[in-house]
């Protein structure tokens, strides 16, 4: 991509990036105090993040507009090691973690952290956010917080009838005006917990004398705590760093594809940015400060503040270390329990009424709250593995969900197969067939979403028996006409779910990162093997998955692949085979009539016929049987499709892929 020349570059930091840092910066040092307050940590070790997150995960991190520093989905977890191991061997842990996050940036598997169910994730914030807002109540009330949900539970009902003083007071107008603000339309665009701490700052400073206020040390780089090595067993230790790294990588990833989101801009370098999350992590920790993540609230004040290049996230940074050395007793005048307030409203919104709405309609409401309760109750190893257990067990148990019905109906029986046919429903799939009398007629009809290898062999090895019984199978039977209708107006009736989604992928326009090049009979289409959504992928499917070289009558092809590549901005191209190709069959058996289209098609595949003919015995891996003679020619042409793609098309060309189906 063409870089911008230097005036231009300069012109867009001082129109946009500027103006935008100075926003971001306002909004992240009440953030960062309230953050470090609530976790245990020195106050001073949250400023320090913040300015490591936006200085260095901000330079090298792979979101340009991404904001990062302390996060409140790390509240819990920071303020538990602070208890087991104390504020040195914490940022010991950090560091520790941030390195862990280099490696796994730079064996290129950031993408792996966004495999994780989006029900567990959004639990886990759930219960992270429930944790902080009972026990930031706490601190709004006047009191001290405990140590864990189940504690600030009990003891919240005596919090509750003492006596608050002047602290509630403050608590509660920061509470209001953070939820009033945004309702104003004019003045929204002022971040609202600057204007609840600057706001409750000032009342407080003449009228409130008494509340306890921030206490930062008089000189802030003398007084930071340098890392140490924690005490505990080896286990201990190690699953503290894992659950940092894991963590702060979870939501640094989630919050740079909500961010990409957010703008138009380039997309985010997911491990890229791992290895700037992880730089920024083992530098604060060197510094004494606390774990960085990337932060939602701030990247999207970032964003709707005008930044358009990560200078917006390097000098909030700056402006952060420059205030806090030059002018860090403005900072003591904040009460604490105005950044309890700020706090609070903050973890509420990590319980998002929009994400449970959405998994209830798909079916996952119950692993979000399991999650949720578990990481509230349990801690949030605990509650994140209890949702990850239950995740996989519902995804088994849909694996192996398929309603499979044998009714005789005028002397035919009809079995009707619906759902995912996989090895874990064939012993009920072979129960059923083998209810149906033998000698009978019977008509199968298949409407899967997929059907593996040993479904399928239940299937035929079933029909070979039955026929050779006196039986009549009809396996897929013609579903044109009424029968194709009614199969229409069923999705119609269970399309309802899904619209809403659809309706907002059109208005978003798709953003595919691959153009899978496929064959037209394949029974096995992209997306099932991708796990992908609509949009996420830009396909074309014709006979025999074939590239024939550029200019060569095949200008659907051509224009299929520059679409892809010069507009759609496709980062690859994967062209995949099958066996049993028609198409193969057909070029290896020369039967197509002349003159056909067909015919003129499958000329394309000469070249591959040849290689086939060259090649020695191919043994398939899976099962150690020797390809057959079609499947050896689908090799050859995925090969062929693939060089010739990468030969003689696209300006901005992709990487390929080549693959089997």
């Amino acid at each position: 991509m063409p870089t911008s020349p230097p005036s231009k570059l300069w012109k867009t930091i001082l129109h946009h990036d500027l103006p935008a840092s100075l926003v971001v910066f306002l909004i992240a040092i009440p953030l960062s105090l309230g953050i470090a307050a609530a976790s245990g940590a020195p106050l001073i070790a949250g400023l320090v993040a913040a300015v490591i997150g936006g200085v260095v995960a901000g330079a090298l991190g792979g979101s340009p507009l991404q904001v990062s520093g302390p996060a409140a989905g790390l509240t819990v977890v920071v303020a538990g090691l602070v208890t087991q191991f104390g504020w040195a061997a914490t940022a010991a842990i950090t560091c520790a973690a941030g390195v862990l996050q280099i490696l796994l940036g730079i064996t290129r598997i950031g993408r792996l952290a966004l495999s994780l169910s989006p029900a567990v994730v959004h639990g886990m914030l759930a219960g992270i956010g429930m944790t902080i807002a009972v026990q930031q109540l706490h601190v709004v009330l006047g009191g001290k917080a405990q140590s864990s949900l189940i504690d600030n539970v009990i003891a919240l009902p005596a919090q509750l009838v003492t006596h608050h003083g002047h602290s509630v007071v403050v608590g509660i107008l920061t509470v209001a005006v953070v939820l009033a603000w945004p309702r104003i339309p004019k003045l929204k665009v002022v971040p609202a917990p600057l204007v609840a701490v600057v706001a409750v700052t000032a009342l407080a400073a003449v009228w409130m004398p008494d509340v306890t206020r921030v206490d930062l040390p008089d000189h802030p780089l003398q007084s930071l705590i340098l890392p140490t090595m924690p005490e505990g067993t080896p286990i201990e230790i190690v699953t503290a760093v894992l659950t940092v790294a894991l963590v702060a990588s979870v939501e640094s990833l989630l919050s740079a594809v909500a961010v990409d989101k957010l703008h138009r801009g380039n997309r985010t370098n997911l491990d890229r940015e791992l290895i700037g999350q992880g730089a920024a992590n083992a530098l604060s920790g060197v510094l004494g400060g606390m774990p960085v993540t990337g932060v939602i609230v701030r990247s999207s004040t970032n964003v709707a503040a005008g930044a358009r290049t990560r200078a917006s996230a390097i000098m909030h940074g700056l402006w952060i270390a420059a205030f806090v050395l030059a002018a860090g007793a403005m900072l003591e005048l904040i009460p604490m329990a105005a950044l309890a307030g700020v706090l609070l409203v903050t973890g509420l919104r990590l319980v998002q009424l929009a994400h449970i709405r959405t998994l209830r309609r798909h079916d996952e409401l119950l692993v979000y709250v399991v999650t949720a309760l578990g990481v509230a109750g349990l801690g949030l190893a605990e509650g994140v593995l209890l949702g990850l257990v239950l995740a996989v067990v519902r995804v088994l148990y849909r694996l192996a969900r398929a309603t499979v019905t044998a009714t005789e109906s005028d002397g035919v029986w009809i079995v009707r197969i619906r759902g995912t046919l996989v090895f874990l429903g064939v012993a009920s799939l072979v129960r059923t067939l083998r209810s149906i009398p033998a000698g009978a007629t019977v008509r199968v009809e298949l409407t899967v979403d997929h059907l593996d290898h040993a479904a399928y062999e239940a299937i035929e090895d079933w029909r070979r028996g039955h026929v050779a019984r006196g039986g009549i199978v009809e396996l897929n039977p013609d579903r044109s006409g009424r029968q194709m209708l009614d199969g229409v107006r069923e999705f119609e009736a269970s399309a309802d779910e899904i619209r809403p989604l659809l309706a907002r992928l059109a208005a978003e326009g798709q953003r595919p990162e691959h153009l899978f090049i496929t064959c037209a009979d394949s029974r096995i289409v992209p997306t099932m093997i991708t796990t992908s959504g609509p949009g996420d992928q830009f396909c074309v499917r014709n006979i025999g998955n074939l590239v024939p070289p550029k200019g060569s009558n095949s200008s659907s092809v051509d224009a299929a692949i520059e679409y892809a590549v010069d507009v759609l901005g496709v980062k690859s191209i994967v062209v995949c085979g099958h066996s049993s190709c028609g198409a193969a069959a057909a070029a290896l058996a020369a039967d197509v009539p002349e003159g056909s289209g067909l015919e003129s098609w499958l000329r394309h595949l000469e070249p591959s016929v040849r290689r086939a003919v060259a090649l020695p015995d191919i043994i398939d891996p899976a099962t150690g049987v020797k390809l057959s003679p079609a499947d050896k020619l689908s090799v050859a042409n995925v090969a062929d499709s693939s060089r010739t793609c990468g030969v003689s098309r696209a300006s901005a060309r992709p990487r390929l892929r080549a693959g089997s189906n």
